[in-house]
């Protein structure tokens, strides 16, 4: 995996009480935190992993997307541009390496229909998620926010509704939700792990609603034509780059 690259260059047992009036960052309530062993098996990076570099890798991600929204925070599409291609594991580090930073929170909101991943971050079942919210006016948001093994992340899963997701995302309460969830906090970053954009017509609208996407490229197992073809369909001033991951 390699740091991203410019577009120009590419020639509830568990679930948490989150407070979500009091936008502190020391009174975000925690749950256990995972051990090593269980972050190794999660793919999930953490200080003193045995493969620093991976950590490095990431943390010069941030640096890179910080700069590119000139360090206020913001919402990020993370998309593969094929399937299995390790778009979850990137938008999942993303999230961690934010989580690091004690002055900071992250957030996952798993968008992806076809390979849902969020339930490895939880303690426990995620009952509902964002489909059940955005079809369910009893739901709210602080329903479907849970706490997770990294300090200071939080995951929303898919939810069990997710036949018409297109429908959902392009709703006006998804809109809304958007701005709420980046709006609370003014240092929460937001990871939306997307389906493969190429082959989905909900990263397409989901790609619409955020400040950046972030490209997934699976390396040695796309072709160049998918992968321009890929890139096209992001608005260029959102596209923040390639990360090429093995």
């Amino acid at each position: 995996m390699t740091s991203i690259k410019e577009n120009d260059s590419f020639s509830n047992e568990y679930k948490a009480a989150v407070s979500e009036s009091n936008p502190r960052i020391g009174q975000m309530e925690e749950v256990d935190q995972f051990t090593p062993a269980e972050l190794d098996a999660r793919k999930l990076i953490y200080p003193g992993m045995h493969n620093p570099q991976v950590l490095n890798i990431f943390r010069e991600l941030r640096t890179q997307l910080l700069q590119l929204q000139k360090k206020k925070n913001f919402v990020c599409m993370v998309s593969s541009v094929s399937n299995q291609g390790g778009g979850s594991f990137v938008a999942h580090n993303l999230a961690s390496v934010f989580a690091l930073d004690k002055a900071k929170t992250s957030l996952v909101l798993d968008a992806n229909l076809y390979s849902p991943s969020a339930q490895k971050l939880i303690f426990g079942e995620a009952e509902i998620g964002i489909t059940d919210y955005l079809s369910d006016s009893e739901i709210g948001i602080k329903d479907i926010v849970y706490a997770t093994g990294i300090q200071r992340l939080r995951a929303i899963p898919l939810g069990s509704n997710s036949e018409g997701a297109a429908e959902y995302f392009e709703s006006e309460k998804m809109l809304a939700f958007i701005d709420e969830v980046k709006s609370r906090y003014a240092d929460r970053y937001i990871f939306i792990d997307a389906p493969p954009v190429v082959n989905s017509s909900e990263a397409r609208i989901l790609a619409g609603l955020v400040d950046m996407v972030v490209l997934v490229v699976p390396h040695g197992r796309v072709t160049t034509d998918k992968i321009q073809a890929a890139i096209n369909i992001v608005d260029e001033d959102k596209l923040a780059g390639l990360i090429y991951n093995n």
